[in-house]
Parts: C-alpha cells; sequence; structure tokens
C-alpha cells in the first residue's frame, strides 16, 4: 500500500475544507439570492394584476 505522508494529509484536509466551506457559502449566500428572484417576480407580476382598491 503507497502512502503518502503527513504533508498529503494536510493537503487532503485544506482541499476538503475549502470544497466544505464553498458548499456552506453556497447555500447560505447563493441560494437565497436566486430563490428570492424566483419568488418575487412572479410575485409582483401577480400584484400588478390584481385589481386596485378604490380611493375614497
Amino acid at each position: 500500500m503507497e502512502t503518502h505522508g503527513p504533508l498529503g494529509t494536510i493537503w487532503v484536509s485544506l482541499g476538503l475544507i475549502s470544497f466544505y466551506l464553498a458548499l456552506v457559502w453556497i447555500n447560505l449566500v447563493v441560494l437565497p439570492l436566486i430563490i428570492t428572484a424566483l419568488f418575487m417576480l412572479p410575485g409582483t407580476h401577480l400584484l400588478d394584476k390584481k385589481p386596485k382598491q378604490p380611493t375614497a
């Protein structure tokens, strides 16, 4: 069995840490921006079609 020593272990751990940090960043920052846009655009379109209330 081939081993890569402690430097290989550190290298792999840094790669995994950066991967999971990017995953958390996508889920907490990027995804809410996209989902908000997906709900806001149809919502404003529907609110524009809603009949206006008469003003007194």
